[in-house]
């Protein structure tokens, strides 16, 4: 597929894919939603993790409301089933860790996207903002379902009704996203955290994903159950004995992804 709101690489085993509307705060139109979709299905497959980042200022301004439809003739309701809601599963279904490196400002639904990531990773000077009510709609692209998972009911209620910045920082600090990192050592962070995790085991981290999104809807016994059956198929694979005979050889492990 050629791309026309992306740009995609390959490095080492690192899938990057970038938003590349930087004029528009790469704000998502259809054929981004589309492109991001195909892209993540496509090097998820062939990739050991995936970063998802933004050009220029900003990582994601949210929906495009120039795109398409009148405000009048907008079919949200459409939209997020058909074109959101394949994109988001494709994140969450990827078999191999996804990396949001949150570039800038993540407002609306691209706020929302970051946090479909399994690890978020922001510069400092980027801000997270649930802006929906500023237009008269309620957070969407998942924005109900991860808030309150990550920050407790409160804070989820209070960003989605005051609709103010949240910082990198302050995001950080209240578990929103994994790490706020110094602007001119942002880079250089994702891509070590990259890096470490296309060198791990790819099939163990592909069920830890499974395993912790299943412990949202699972009673103990349930997770219990999923854990036994994960461990049992984890310890059939070439990395789980690369990483034992490595502990007794006191060596790194190499892992394989297999």
């Amino acid at each position: 597929m050629i791309y026309k709101t992306l740009s995609v690489s390959d490095e080492g085993g690192i899938g990057i894919i970038t938003m590349n509307r930087p004029t528009l705060m790469n704000a998502l139109n259809a054929q981004m939603r589309a492109e991001i979709t195909h892209a993540v299905r496509d090097l998820g497959a062939r990739m050991r993790v995936l970063v998802l980042t933004g050009e220029g200022r900003a990582f994601c301004s949210g929906q495009d409301l120039g795109d398409g439809a009148s405000v009048d003739d907008l079919d949200l309701g459409r939209i997020l089933r058909e074109e959101y809601e394949p994109m988001l599963r494709a994140i969450q279904d990827c078999p191999v860790p996804v990396i949001s490196a949150v570039n800038g400002a993540a407002a609306g639904a691209g706020a929302n996207l970051a946090l479909a990531a399994d690890v978020v990773i922001a510069t400092q000077s980027a801000v997270f903002l649930q802006a929906f009510t500023r237009i008269g709609l309620i957070p969407d692209a998942g924005g109900t379902y991860w808030l309150p998972r990550l920050v407790g009911f409160a804070r989820a209620m209070g960003q989605a009704l005051f609709a103010e910045p949240v910082s990198a920082d302050k995001a950080a600090e209240m578990g929103l996203i994994w790490a706020s990192i110094p602007d001119d050592q942002f880079a250089d962070e994702w891509k070590k955290r990259a890096t470490q995790l296309a060198k791990g085991p790819t099939l163990a981290y592909g069920a830890v994903k499974r395993a912790l999104r299943e412990s949202l809807v699972n009673d103990l016994d349930a997770q219990l159950d999923t854990e036994a059956r994960l461990q049992g198929e984890m310890g059939a694979t070439r990395d789980f004995r690369e990483g034992v005979m490595a502990f007794l050889e006191k060596r790194p492990a190499k892992f394989e992804g297999r």
